[in-house]
């Protein structure tokens, strides 16, 4: 048996081949969570790329910031971001939670007794959960005793993540370069054509989602201040922040708000309630579309696909880089794929 191009087909090189593609898939599954870092990584630089593009042509007087120094600067507006959101957010929830932990044995049977009150809890027996609460209680603490090496472990990839972005940002020229010359030349130009068209669109994604992040960080602060909900400031740059994961971000700030406020009052969980079912009615039907709509590109299904997806191979994480691997891979599907029986049909 011959191949379409005459050469003589040779079975030992197709064993040998059949192996080295096992034994390479072998090998990444065992490195799995790096390969899983360097991608998250080097998607995060690409996506980061024209912010460092924009401040490294800022210019100062006669002084204009090289790329190093654009994503020096990056790093220290972030740095005193949360600086400054630990210094006034932080102290009032830990003396609160301080306080909490002082005044809850003596609170507690007061609020096991209003319990009985509640319809269909008159048969609750108090002293059982009493009971049950202070176990819950010592359980969490050894817990979270025992769980500091993990989260040391987890403090480590995300400082490894972060410095492997700024590399990236800093020599991805050179390792792009490289990743190309890996293709045959013929096929190098299509190749980066493709890749630099998915880079725009990732970028235009940034540019949306922020606008939204700062549209939803800026309303609902000002909803929290005017129902004067505990933690307004804080909770409004959470829920801001959070909205760069889409659909689960905006259920995490739901809830948490919704907690918070319940501390005080239910008219503040009900005003929280009210002001949440406005605002995602008006951002899926106004927002959204008009922001994210010419920007990404892409249906709300496939955003929901990816996200559901991302999420449940990485997590929090695989849900933050959904939806720009979505649009590579929308990409890369239209390029190599839908372009490709498109000539094939006009031919």
């Amino acid at each position: 048996m011959t191949e379409p191009s005459g050469n003589p087909r040779n079975p030992r090189r197709d064993i040998v081949f059949a192996f080295a593609l096992a034994l390479a898939c072998y090998l990444a599954w065992l490195i799995r969570d790096v390969l899983v870092m360097l991608y998250v990584s080097a998607l995060f630089a690409v996506v980061l790329t024209p912010m460092v593009r924009f401040t490294s042509q800022l210019r100062i007087r006669r002084w204009q910031p090289t790329k190093s120094s654009a994503v020096f600067i990056l790093l220290i507006v972030v740095a005193g971001a949360l600086g400054a959101f630990g210094f006034l957010a932080l102290p009032p929830v830990i003396s609160d939670l301080q306080g909490f932990s002082r005044e809850m044995p003596s609170r507690l049977p007061g609020l096991l007794e209003k319990l009985k009150s509640v319809p269909l809890a008159q048969h609750l027996d108090t002293e059982d959960l009493s009971s049950r609460f202070q176990g819950f209680v010592s359980q969490a603490a050894t817990y979270l005793l025992f769980s500091i090496s993990d989260w040391a472990g987890k403090l480590f990839d995300v400082v490894m993540g972060i410095i492997l972005t700024i590399y990236f940002i800093l020599e991805g020229d050179h390792a792009y370069r490289w990743f190309l010359s890996l293709f045959p030349p013929e096929h190098r130009e299509r190749l980066d054509r493709t890749l630099q068209r998915a880079e725009i669109r990732m970028g235009k994604w940034l540019l949306g989602q922020g606008s939204l992040m700062l549209i939803l960080g800026v309303v609902s602060t000002i909803v929290y201040l005017c129902l004067h909900v505990r933690y307004a400031y804080a909770l409004g740059v959470l829920t801001g922040l959070l909205n760069i994961i889409p659909v689960l971000g905006a259920a995490i700030c739901i809830a948490l708000a919704l907690l918070v406020a319940a501390i005080d009052s239910w008219g503040r969980v009900l005003g929280i309630a009210i002001f949440y079912l406005i605002y995602l009615q008006v951002e899926n039907s106004y927002l959204t579309p008009r922001i994210m709509k010419n920007r990404v590109g892409l249906p709300g299904l496939a955003i929901l696909v990816a996200l559901i997806i991302g999420s449940a191979l990485e997590g929090v994480l695989g849900a933050m880089v959904s939806v720009p691997t979505a649009v590579l891979v929308a990409v890369l599907l239209d390029e190599y794929l839908v372009r490709k029986d498109a000539v094939e049909l006009s031919s």
